[in-house]
């Protein structure tokens, strides 16, 4: 029996505490974000309920300043909002869903909070109840104001880039607007070069990427290549970095002139074979006329050394036969009949060459010959 009371009142406990933590409202938010000046912020939010599901009419969201509940920057209808957030605050996603994220644009200076969400159960018709409000006061939401927006951040694949290989930069930066992104433009490339990746880094803060991919060329070595981050409400920030290129290891400066030096080698090689297989037959024939030419040529030349020699020895001879004849003709005298005979003078030495080597051609014989016979008759 005691076991059975123990259980008993065990069971009662639990469902006690399931009813006490089933009747709690609770909203979640995220205490301290960045909002930029002029620009807008997303407060993210969400809460749960006791409730069975209700319909998103039923339910009513209200934001309000933390220590004035009655100061309210967003509700449904318009006039019980502060002038200085009219026209500025919107919610996102549905209450039924338990979604109460607020959009704030055109930011202002003094626009810090902290701002607090408060819910409102409508009665049903026909429900003369109160309805049931519910104010998150102690989980409230701070803004850091930013005068300045973010400067983006360049991760680069390498340090140096290589001509005519691909190049990958990324560029990126944060926000706490997700519904107004930033935009990011690089100051080269072109858009099929550029890809864009959002992602949520934490609750409230988003990262925008822009990966950029180029193919740098040589003409593009120590350029600046800039990346520039728009923000909604006209702020922007950039940043950049010096392209360096290098170009791609190769030997085309060695191997293109060495092909084509060997290239041409062979092709005047093989044009010397045909020629010379083309015009074998012809080239032999062209060296044995010329091998007998020369040996005529010599043969000529001997021939005619030898008839030279002959005809000197001939016209040599005839001087002295020419002398002997002179010698026996008569000396001047008178001969019986009364008639003169002259006897030609013997040639003097002088006129001779004193060279016993000497050998008159056909042209001295002759002239001795006829200088011989004339003086002879102007002796007569």
């Amino acid at each position: 029996m005691n076991f059975k009371r123990r259980l008993m009142v065990l069971y009662v406990l639990i469902a006690g505490c399931r009813a006490a933590l089933s009747g709690e409202w609770k909203a979640t938010v995220v205490k301290r974000i960045d909002a930029l000046v002029t620009s807008c912020v997303v407060l993210p939010c969400s809460f749960s309920h006791p409730k069975e599901q209700l319909p998103s009419s039923r339910l009513r969201g209200i934001w309000h300043l933390q220590t004035q509940r009655d100061q309210r920057i967003y509700h449904q209808d318009e006039t019980n909002i502060l002038a200085s957030f009219r026209d500025r605050t919107r919610l996102l996603g549905h209450l039924g869903q338990g979604n109460c994220s607020l959009e704030m644009t055109q930011i202002k200076d003094y626009d810090n909070g902290p701002f607090c969400f408060r819910i409102e159960l409508a009665p049903m018709e026909g429900d003369t109840s109160s309805s049931d409000k519910f104010s998150f006061v102690e989980d409230c939401v701070k803004l850091k104001m930013l005068p300045a927006p973010p400067k983006p951040t360049l991760t680069l694949h390498a340090n140096i880039a290589y001509e005519g290989l691909p190049y990958t930069v990324v560029c990126s930066v944060t926000y706490t607007c997700p519904t107004h992104g930033p935009s990011l433009t690089w100051s080269r490339g072109n858009a099929h070069e550029v890809t864009t990746v959002i992602k949520e880094i934490h609750s409230g803060f988003w990262e925008a990427q822009s990966i950029l991919i180029i193919i740098p060329e040589a003409k593009d070595d120590h350029s600046e290549v800039t990346c520039k981050a728009s923000f909604y409400g006209g702020m922007s920030s950039s940043d950049k970095f010096t392209l360096f290129v290098k170009r791609t290891k190769n030997h085309h400066h060695i191997i293109v002139p060495s092909v084509v030096a060997v290239g041409i080698t062979v092709l005047f090689g093989g044009l010397c074979i045909v020629m010379v297989k083309k015009y074998k037959k012809r080239i032999s024939e062209l060296q044995d006329q010329s091998s007998m030419r020369d040996r005529l040529s010599r043969l000529s030349r001997r021939r005619s050394r030898s008839d030279h020699l002959e005809l000197g020895q001939a016209n040599q001879r005839r001087p002295r036969e020419n002398m002997m004849e002179l010698n026996h003709l008569p000396s001047t005298s008178t001969s019986g009949a009364g008639q003169k005979f002259c006897k030609p003078p013997r040639p003097s030495p002088k006129s001779q060459p004193g060279s016993s080597n000497y050998k008159p051609d056909i042209s001295d014989a002759d002239d001795y010959e006829n200088t011989a016979y004339l003086n002879v008759y102007r002796n007569c």
